[in-house]
């Protein structure tokens, strides 16, 4: 007999295979790990050229490139004049007609960053029009830019990420992350197009404090925007929580809520450092301060997987009323007032007493 044939060695038969309990992680441990896994496969592969924007030589004019025939218009290889950078050439006819920016990035970074000029809309004469790819406003959501940003928003989502879905139920919160992702998004979008608008309408000089005056292809990564989602309804649910800023000054978890949101204001009308990461961050604070006070909007994502999120207090109340074994001195008649309550209003609506009612109703029985 083998050693693998003891009976020892083998595996209890009770306990379920890895890819079984990777099937019950929690969807904040989903998240990190998709994050994590996204920023080291990324790092692995080779770095490739975006043609940006092109700036045409003297004599040449945008109407003028619009009627080559495009066949003809070819793009050199581009070479590396900075970190990070590199410049090309359009030709038409062997003759130079314009110097042609390229940004470097790894592949899955240039899939899915969020920019202007790619979520939305943007044209150049050499390059053609760009935009309408819309899956950037979840996408840019699970990249990072380096090994530091990485790590700050994962830990900040571990920390705070378990008490927010333990409230939502898991679709709910996966639901609730995505929106306050694609807020901040849409935030740095506003601000970003009312600039470009802006001095579109009123010439070069028109300045606004609050907008963002970026090129439109500069690039928005990270789960920042998300995070900030969580913060602020992790400060809704536990305002007096202490938590320690930088692991070592104690404060109200509300108190560090807020002070990041009036940091990142400050921010975006001053236009300091990362003022267009800041812009996405109020967006997602904004919306997890609505949606955590609304829980009862997130009910019609993920309507494939059933209304409710079977892991719920909600859930488990509604199937003990259906199965008749509600427990505590509730009747199955309070419960589903109680129900129809959280329906209307979401669960912040309810009195103590009724959340009381509700938690000894979803409780399992014994």
């Amino acid at each position: 007999m083998g050693i693998q044939d003891r009976p020892y060695y083998r595996p209890d038969p009770r306990t379920p295979p890895a890819y079984a309990r990777a099937l019950g992680w929690s969807a904040t441990t989903w998240i990190i790990a998709i994050c994590v896994a996204v920023f080291v496969v990324d790092g692995f592969q080779s770095w490739t050229n975006e043609p940006l924007a092109s700036t045409l030589m003297p004599g040449a004019s945008a109407e003028q490139i619009r009627q080559i025939d495009r066949s003809k218009l070819v793009l050199t290889n581009p070479v590396d004049v900075a970190p990070g950078v590199a410049l090309g050439y359009a030709v038409v006819d062997r003759e130079k007609v314009a110097d042609v920016e390229y940004r470097k990035e790894r592949p899955l970074t240039h899939f899915g960053y969020f920019s202007t000029a790619r979520a939305v809309y943007a044209s150049d004469p050499v390059l053609g029009p760009s935009g309408f790819e819309v899956w950037r406003f979840v996408t840019f959501q699970f990249l990072h830019a380096n090994l530091n940003h990485v790590l700050f928003n994962m830990m900040t989502l571990f920390f705070f990420g378990g008490m927010v879905e333990n409230y939502l139920g898991k679709k709910r919160y996966v639901a609730f992350y995505l929106l306050c992702g694609i807020a901040g998004a849409l935030m740095y979008l506003i601000l970003n197009g009312l600039a470009i608008g802006g001095q579109a309408a009123f010439g070069p000089s028109f300045h606004l404090p609050g907008l963002l005056f970026n090129d439109p292809n500069t690039m928005l990564v990270g789960a920042s925007a998300g995070v900030f989602g969580v913060i602020m309804a992790a400060a809704y649910l536990a305002p007096n929580a202490t938590v320690l800023l930088f692991f070592v000054i104690p404060m109200r978890l509300g108190v560090l809520a807020y002070g990041l949101l009036g940091f990142a204001l400050l921010a975006v009308i001053f236009g300091w450092t990362n003022a267009g990461g800041e812009a996405a961050h109020i967006g997602g604070a904004l919306a997890g301060f609505w949606l955590v006070r609304n829980p009862n909007h997130l009910h019609g994502f993920f309507d494939f997987l059933g209304q409710y999120d079977p892991t719920s207090k909600v859930a488990r109340a509604r199937v003990a009323v259906k199965r008749g074994n509600v427990q505590g001195s509730a009747t199955s008649t309070e419960v589903n007032r109680i129900l129809d309550k959280i329906s209307a209003r979401g669960l912040h609506s309810l009195t103590e007493g009724e959340k009381r009612a509700l938690r000894d109703a979803s409780r399992k029985p014994r």
